[in-house]
């Protein structure tokens, strides 16, 4: 990777991909575009940011085109709740800008990252140890969207032989970007309630088992995955990863080992619910080791503690 487009810079992982991509590769090497505002909100000469809608094919060729990118990180999409309330205007900027995505990487050779997810799974999928290959049939808008998405990019490899690779990923926790409009972003949202009140309200069930990862531990899988070897890759795209697997009550608890006094309480939303119930309760991501030496760093107990920290510093509480 010499030159890097971020599409939906400004999102949950977009923010802190951006961030490290810089970090790894210089802050000139990485463009980060965002469609609502400025990527980074605070531009520099040093680090280029543009205003893209990914629906806009002409924008995003001039883009890749313009800047030389030989690598893009497509981020850009709707969450899994707000797809539901928008299923429409959600199909438009999952399917459509993700093929744009494509067709431009197919012009101008370039590797693309397709981030997708537990949302990609269904009921009828196994719960536990989920495999790498299995049924898919998923009952949101938002996981269509991502299985179309996985096979759109298979077919770019083996139709053109565009790089495209990608995860799925579980639910994402981060200190940094706010949630988006995720079934799981109640596993965000309680650290900042907590500090701040010591009480939080949670849309979930508490004994709603979901798999989760922290933010480090999914920015270095996205890297990692597209430094790999290309022969080692037998899947390529829609490799699972996971890091730990709890519940809305299991994470109360281990707040409380840090904040005693505080309390949670269940209000459940129906939508919410009914996703989170059709994900798995843990993945099986063998085969993410196997190729390409995946391996997380935090578990529940690292990642409390780290939020915790990073939240209060955040919220000026100390």
């Amino acid at each position: 990777m010499k030159k890097i487009l971020v599409t939906g810079a400004t999102g949950q992982i977009g923010v802190e991909l951006t961030h490290t991509l810089r970090e790894r590769y210089g802050a000139k090497n990485v463009v980060a575009t965002g469609y609502n505002r400025h990527p980074l909100n605070e531009p520099t000469q040093t680090e280029p940011n543009c205003r893209l809608d990914v629906r806009d094919i002409s924008s995003l060729n001039q883009i890749v085109k313009n800047q030389q990118c030989d690598t893009i990180f497509h981020l850009a999409s709707l969450l899994s709740a707000v797809a539901e309330e928008k299923p429409l205007e959600a199909w438009d900027i999952n399917m459509n800008g993700l093929i744009n995505v494509l067709e431009s990487a197919r012009m101008y050779q370039c590797a693309v990252f397709f981030p997708s997810s537990i949302g990609a799974f269904g009921p009828e999928t196994p719960s536990f140890s989920t495999p790498q290959d299995t049924i898919q049939r998923p009952k949101s808008l938002y996981g269509i969207t991502k299985v179309s998405g996985e096979l759109l990019c298979d077919y770019y490899f083996h139709r053109y032989g565009v790089d495209t690779r990608g995860l799925r990923y579980p639910g994402l926790i981060s200190n940094k970007a706010l949630p988006g409009g995720g079934t799981t972003d109640y596993a965000v949202d309680i650290f900042y309630a907590a500090v701040k009140n010591q009480h939080y309200e949670c849309f979930l069930r508490a004994d709603t088992q979901l798999d989760m990862m922290y933010m480090p531990d999914a920015i270095n899988a996205a890297i990692k995955l597209m430094e790999a070897d290309s022969a080692r890759l037998k899947h390529r795209n829609a490799f699972n990863v996971t890091a730990m697997s709890f519940t809305p009550g299991q994470l109360a608890a281990e707040i409380q080992q840090y904040l005693p006094k505080f309390t949670i309480n269940y209000n459940i939303d129906p939508v919410r619910q009914a996703i989170a119930d059709s994900w798995p309760r843990q993945m099986d991501d063998s085969a993410a080791q196997a190729e390409w030496d995946w391996q997380p760093k935090y578990d529940l107990s690292a990642m409390v503690k780290d939020m915790l920290e990073q939240i209060t510093i955040k919220l000026n509480k100390r």
